[in-house]
């Protein structure tokens, strides 16, 4: 089997055209191409996930822009990681970004770079967040196990697949049943967050 040039593209709603996406990709000579129609924050995308199951060694997944593979810079990342471990590159039309060149590979790892800064400040804006509520709690009385403070840095520390849930849970100071009561493996709120989220039923907001 020679090496296949795999193309995918997303839209975020059914109203929008992959026509110029699609063309692209042909432009570019991919043999097969997938599409998933979901908001970039989408977790589940049934065409990507098609793409990298026929994918191997020596294959590169093209893609028009970097956004349409990733949620986030880390995502991105971890995404290009795991492809380079299985030997497959990643050729971005829009921004001349090839993971199969050297070049290529030295703009990812500045994306590395700025992907490990992103999650530093996050975990430093999330931690100080908790420090904040914790003193408040302590000058109110006795704090509940599960705020609001906590329950958006649960969603924001879980959403990112390299933190583990019980380390999740020990910063936040609650039990992994307490964590998973309130949020998914992915971030994503449960119903029983309505109450603190203030909202009736938990429909968090997706970007596009």
């Amino acid at each position: 089997r020679t090496s296949m040039l795999i193309g995918y593209m997303r839209v975020s709603t059914g109203e929008q055209n992959l026509d110029l996406q699609r063309d692209a990709l042909d432009r570019a000579g991919c043999g097969r191409v997938f599409d998933d129609v979901c908001s970039g924050r989408a977790t589940e995308r049934a065409g990507l996930d098609k793409a990298l199951d026929i994918m191997r060694d020596g294959d590169t997944l093209v893609v028009w822009k970097l956004d349409r593979i990733g949620r986030s810079l880390p995502h991105v990342v971890g995404l290009v990681g795991d492809l380079q471990k299985r030997g497959i590159g990643l050729k971005v039309l829009t921004g001349d970004i090839d993971t199969t060149t050297v070049t290529g590979r030295l703009v990812f790892g500045i994306f590395a770079t700025l992907a490990e800064f992103e999650r530093d400040l996050t975990h430093e804006r999330t931690m100080a967040g908790l420090a904040a509520a914790r003193a408040r709690g302590r000058a109110g009385g006795r704090p509940r196990v599960m705020t609001k403070q906590k329950l958006k840095a649960a969603m924001a520390l879980m959403a990112d697949r390299d933190n583990a849930a019980r380390d999740v849970a020990v910063q936040l100071g609650v039990s992994v049943s307490t964590l998973y009561a309130y949020v998914d493996a992915k971030g994503q709120p449960r119903e029983r967050a309505s109450e603190l989220l203030g909202k009736r039923g938990v429909q968090p907001k997706i970007a596009a």
